[in-house]
């Protein structure tokens, strides 16, 4: 009996996986819209959930939402953390104790993982993280995975750089947003141009108020 690599390929499941680094694209929102989110700034997740499940057909699908806990925000995070829940994302929960105790590394064991378990056709990453995601999502794509990356165009260059990666700005995912966020994206700019406010006023500047 033959077992190669076909073979094996043919005995997994096709999936199609969303994995979402929570810590970046809270913190690259707060960069493009130049304030810290809101409830109403925040991306849906049942918006999310809708559009990635719709391109998957009838192939397996998993959702999963990489956070981490500061010990002084665990109260805080727990209606959040169980709101993704139930929209149908598993949650990889992290204290964040020390500077480093991020979660990138874990998000790509975990997509490692679903490559043995699955015959994995797509992956959404949604991170604008190219330092620790440019040279793994590279390499699944040279393995026959179709990779696409959401975030922002302001500080995802890395995905819209690379010949083998697909970029999606997350704000134009159907639905993502509640409102357009308040930012001008330079890839979209009007024909007329488009005046960008200054994020700090020019007393704060001069007076050396910091950010």
């Amino acid at each position: 009996m033959d077992d190669g690599p076909a073979d094996h390929d043919e005995a997994r499941p096709e999936l199609d996986l969303l994995v979402w680094d929570a810590p970046n694209i809270d913190m690259t929102l707060s960069n493009v819209i130049g304030e810290r989110p809101s409830p109403a700034s925040r991306p849906r997740f049942d918006a999310i959930a809708r559009w990635f499940v719709e391109r998957a057909g009838e192939r397996d699908v998993e959702g999963s939402v990489f956070a981490n806990v500061p010990p002084a925000a665990a109260t805080g995070m727990r209606g959040w953390i169980e709101a993704l829940r139930s929209f149908g994302f598993a949650v990889f929960a992290k204290p964040k104790l020390h500077p480093d105790d991020d979660v990138d590394l874990d998000m790509v064991k975990h997509i490692d993982d679903r490559t043995r378990s699955h015959k994995l056709v797509r992956l959404v990453v949604a991170s604008g993280d190219g330092r620790n995601f440019l040279e793994p999502l590279e390499r699944f794509a040279r393995e026959g995975t179709q990779v696409t990356v959401i975030s922002f165009a302001e500080v995802a260059g890395y995905a819209l750089e690379s010949d083998l990666i697909e970029f999606l700005d997350l704000e134009d995912v159907p639905g993502a947003f509640q409102s357009p966020l308040d930012r001008v994206r330079l890839d979209a700019l009007p024909a007329g141009g488009a005046w960008l406010r200054p994020s700090r006023s020019l007393r704060d500047v001069a007076a050396g108020v910091p950010r």
